[in-house]
């Protein structure tokens, strides 16, 4: 069960009201780095993890902070839209939101929404959960939460750059430092799970003699008219400790060439086929 309270996470305080940016606010609402994709993440992750309980609990209240994201996002968003016209007689009027809204406010804010947020990106698609990832692998989970903070965080600090509103500054500025927390507790699941070396390969429940380990550990340079870029990546150690790293430079295939001969009959094909 949840509760709620009636106040908010954290202040929400518009000075100048703008459409055009309560139209940006919605991608971190509704688009695949917003509020709700991570907020369903750790809810779905939440419900089917195993193993120790801390790890569902902490999952649990993680998703019910997004929840608390989304919910001041979309006064946010509201509070920008103040002012913004709702009659042909005020969009005559010369006013700088009426400019604004005329240069890029999301319709919608007024035509399905009544000057309210949506569940929806910034140009006004909803949110599907297709990227909504729980695989009940802990560490495949931790490291698809790491990088769905990541590319949070990255959004926010473009909010941040793109408006000059103070309240709006401050309240990303706090969404910037959760995002920096989150991405470090879903990486501190990882250490305590032993760290990269130990949690890798995901899922390291597979046996070895499931897995053709002479193509496990080479970086393979596809590139007919460029040098293989060397890196972390094509000498040393490998990051779980297995093996180590080599090239393979414009190898030769090992596979056949691909051909489905005829075509049955019966099978809706030209005659030609058969």
């Amino acid at each position: 069960m949840f509760h709620h309270s009636s106040k908010l996470q954290y202040t929400v305080k518009v000075d100048t009201p703008d459409p055009q940016f309560a139209k940006l606010l919605q991608q971190a609402i509704g688009g695949v780095e917003g509020e709700i994709r991570v907020a369903m993440q750790y809810f779905f992750q939440a419900m089917g993890a195993r193993g120790d309980d801390k790890y569902r609990d902490m999952l649990m209240m993680t998703a019910t902070e997004e929840l608390s994201h989304i919910e001041f996002l979309g006064h946010a968003v509201a509070l920008n839209l103040e002012g913004a016209p709702v009659t042909a007689k005020e969009e005559a009027a010369k006013d700088p939101l009426v400019n604004a809204i005329l240069g890029g406010m999301n319709p919608r804010h007024l035509l399905s929404s009544g000057l309210s947020a949506m569940p929806v990106n910034a140009n006004g698609v909803p949110f599907d959960m297709s990227h909504v990832y729980a695989t009940g692998n802990l560490a495949a989970d931790m490291m698809a939460n790491a990088m769905a903070e990541g590319s949070g965080r990255v959004l926010a600090s473009r909010l941040y750059n793109a408006t000059e509103d103070a309240g709006m500054k401050d309240m990303l500025s706090f969404l910037i430092a959760r995002d920096t927390m989150h991405q470090q507790q879903w990486l501190a699941v990882i250490e305590e799970l032993g760290g990269m070396q130990a949690t890798l390969p995901i899922p390291n429940s597979t046996p070895e003699n499931h897995e053709a380990t002479e193509h496990s550990y080479y970086f393979l340079n596809t590139s007919l008219d460029r040098p293989t870029p060397q890196g972390r990546w094509t000498s040393g150690p490998s990051l779980d400790g297995r093996s180590q790293f080599s090239v393979k430079d414009k190898p030769e295939p090992e596979g056949q060439v691909p051909s489905l001969g005829k075509a049955r009959p019966n099978s809706g094909a030209q005659k030609e086929q058969m």
